[in-house]
């Protein structure tokens, strides 16, 4: 499988056309219909879904979007590699990639970032979002070099350093919640309550020792993975959120409050990396300036 033709797949799954992805790669339409016929052969797959005589509109089958997500993935290994390599002729330079939950602890990396820039200019900084299981997965795939997760990490596979900030749980709801008269919410007030709770703290035991009990034997009315989408739900009145302090808006001018646990209940924030992981010299630099300050 040549890289060539995984850019010419993707390209077509992007413009969902053969003969306008053929247009964008400068290619005729006969050289690239025969290109991904060879790779179909190859893989013993149907990839894509023609249409019909007179729809120029080709589809992914199931396989095709499996190739779609790993072709992304190798690509950008592929031109983070080829960047690396010749950034080491040069003054330091590169990019770094950083996965992150939300967290507060991304302010403290945005102010490592910031030194890093400031003695180095030509390293760049890329920041994707997602919850702790995205971050892992993507930190295990190779697609970041750094992780800020809000739970214990397996320090059989990672490096680890502790930020000094930790994240409060409590619960987001409507101003006009019957609970939002509390100060404080204990696990008693949950029992009866619709709940939603982020997708990783549903395989957490985190919140299970708070509560005494398992997260199954309450009334999980959904999940997120993002705060800002269990927001909205929580505006909707599907229920009350569990979640960390500071990060969805509850401001005046929000509909929403929150209020702490009781007993309070903390998480430690930490940048893990893979061990015996190879860094570029901008993920080095960056790496050399968190452990001089946190570590």
């Amino acid at each position: 499988m040549e890289l060539r033709v995984l850019h010419y797949f993707l390209a077509v799954a992007r413009e969902q056309s053969i003969s306008k992805a053929a247009d964008s790669l400068h290619l005729s339409q006969p050289t690239l219909s025969r290109q991904l016929m060879q790779l179909e052969e190859e893989l013993g797959k149907q990839l894509l879904i023609r249409g019909k005589p007179g729809s120029r509109k080709v589809t992914l089958t199931e396989e095709g979007m499996i190739l779609r997500k790993r072709a992304e993935e190798i690509l950008s290994l592929v031109q983070r590699a080829e960047n690396e390599i010749t950034s080491l002729d040069s003054l330091i330079s590169g990019d770094v990639y950083i996965g992150a939950g939300e967290s507060k602890g991304v302010r403290l990396l945005t102010k490592i970032t910031k030194k890093v820039q400031e003695k180095y200019p030509a390293i760049h900084f890329h920041i994707s979002s997602g919850d702790g299981l995205d971050v892992l997965e993507d930190l295990d795939k190779g697609l970041i070099d750094f992780g800020l997760v809000l739970q214990p990490a397996d320090t059989s596979k990672y490096h680890v350093i502790s930020l000094p900030v930790y994240e409060n749980w409590g619960v987001l709801m409507r101003k006009d919640h019957p609970l939002s008269a509390k100060k404080t919410i204990t696990a008693k007030d949950l029992q009866d309550q619709p709940l939603i709770i982020s997708r990783q703290s549903a395989s957490s035991s985190l919140l299970s020792s708070w509560l005494h009990q398992s997260l199954s034997s309450l009334h999980i009315a959904a999940t997120y993975s993002l705060l800002y989408n269990g927001s909205l739900m929580v505006e909707e009145e599907l229920g009350i959120a569990l979640c960390l302090e500071g990060i969805a808006n509850t401001s005046e001018d929000s509909m929403l409050c929150f209020r702490p646990l009781s007993p309070e209940l903390k998480m430690e924030v930490n940048v893990v990396w893979k061990k015996y992981q190879l860094f570029s010299p901008a993920a080095k630099q960056f790496l050399e300036t968190l452990q001089n300050e946190f570590d």
